[in-house]
């Protein structure tokens, strides 16, 4: 359903916003196609939809799809041919000065970047400066509702279940003294997803000892490797209840096949100080009313780690966003690839999860938050130690 006109008027003046101008053609801009309800309609000619701070939206259609935005509010101008389409966008944009697009400048958010550089310059050609609308974005597409925070409480019950039975499940394979490979606890896990009615877009990653120093490692029957006494054991799992709009959880967690090294206890232990900073950091912020963006939450965590030594071996954002993607459009946990200056707005969630990988073995504590009007909660148990799978001394 699309946002209602006044919440995003007042948001443009609460920004200094001549309005928001909306745009798609065959699928390049999602969050425009799910802001103006388009998704799954068959439209073939470029739409732009203009909401300005002050006044009537105005609707920019192909004179052969005249009623594609008729379920919106506003007043239709139609265009037929290139030249029309020029006019009719500098009609639709008179009098605005500074509008917020899918845009992101030097790309610095991809996830936001959705606007080609061709149709920004149609814009800007209309006297107009384009501006991003990344915090548009993050407050009417990416900001959960009460349903929503409740199927992600739900999924995220569901998968701590999973994480539960898979680490006994291995521990009670491995006392057996029955092989076990990534691939078949994959499979495993997979049977447990279908038993918690959850949906997945990919994995669950498991990945064993060097497996785990691969961020993304994916199980396959070349690489499946077996579990070994002493090896580290990451499993992480996201997935979604099954209603329309859900959105994702994601967890990841760590065992061992039996007693963990002294490095493995260590580096644990400075990933996990890693992740609480980065809470900390989220709810006193929150709490106190501070606005925070995501840039400064990826910077405690990232502190942490380089403090004890292990920068050049933690390769990727502290977390992002969630909602019915498990990577969503709201501000990622990110001063590393990318600088997130975008605000992380009440009503929606996250996920916080450093890691440090090695060629030995990786570790990565992944958990959930949701952010509130006044405070903000991580949705499950965060992980305090390795979790010994077995009851064997290992290696």
């Amino acid at each position: 359903m699309p946002p209602a006109l006044a919440a995003v008027q007042q948001a443009l003046a609460d920004d200094d916003l001549d309005g928001w101008l909306l745009y798609d053609f065959h699928g390049l801009n999602p969050i425009a196609q799910r802001l103006a309800a388009l998704e799954g309609r068959h439209v073939t000619r470029r739409w732009f939809y203009f909401i300005p701070r002050i006044g009537t939206p105005r609707r920019l259609v192909h004179a052969i799809e005249p009623r594609t935005l008729d379920h919106l509010p506003g007043d239709t101008h139609l265009y037929a041919s290139r030249q029309e389409l020029e006019r009719g966008l500098a009609a639709v944009l008179a009098g605005a000065r500074r509008v917020a697009m899918e845009y992101s400048p030097r790309c610095a958010i991809p996830y936001v970047s959705r606007v080609d550089a061709g149709t920004v310059d149609l814009v800007r050609a209309c006297g107009v400066e384009v501006v991003s609308s990344g915090d548009l974005v993050g407050r009417f597409e990416a900001s959960w509702t009460d349903g929503q925070i409740a199927s992600h409480r739900r999924a995220s019950a569901a998968l701590y279940r999973i994480k539960d039975l898979t680490f006994h499940w291995i521990g009670a394979q491995l006392d057996a003294g029955v092989p076990l490979r990534e691939l078949e606890i994959q499979a495993r896990m997979k049977a447990w997803f279908d038993d918690e009615g959850l949906v997945t877009d990919a994995g669950p990653i498991v990945a064993v000892q060097e497996h785990a120093g691969d961020p993304h490692y994916a199980p396959n029957p070349e690489s499946s490797r077996l579990v070994q006494p002493g090896d580290l054991v990451l499993i992480d799992l996201w997935g979604k209840t099954t209603e329309p709009g859900a959105v994702y959880a994601d967890i990841t967690w760590t065992g061992v096949a039996g007693r963990p090294t002294p490095e493995m206890d260590a580096v644990f232990r400075v990933v996990a100080e890693a992740r609480d900073a980065a809470i900390a950091r989220v709810v006193d912020a929150v709490r106190s009313g501070e606005p925070i963006r995501g840039w400064q939450v990826d910077r405690a965590a990232r502190e942490v780690i380089e403090g004890a030594g292990y920068g050049r071996h933690f390769v990727h954002r502290t977390g992002h966003s969630l909602g019915p993607d498990v990577h969503g459009t709201g501000a990622h946990i990110d001063d590393y690839e990318t600088r997130d200056e975008r605000r992380l707005l009440p009503g929606t969630g996250f996920t916080i999860e450093p890691g440090i990988y090695l060629a030995a073995f990786g570790i990565r504590s992944e958990v959930n938050m949701v952010v509130g009007p006044d405070d903000a909660t991580v949705s499950g148990p965060c992980q305090t130690g390795l979790v010994r799978l077995g009851s064997r001394p290992g290696a």
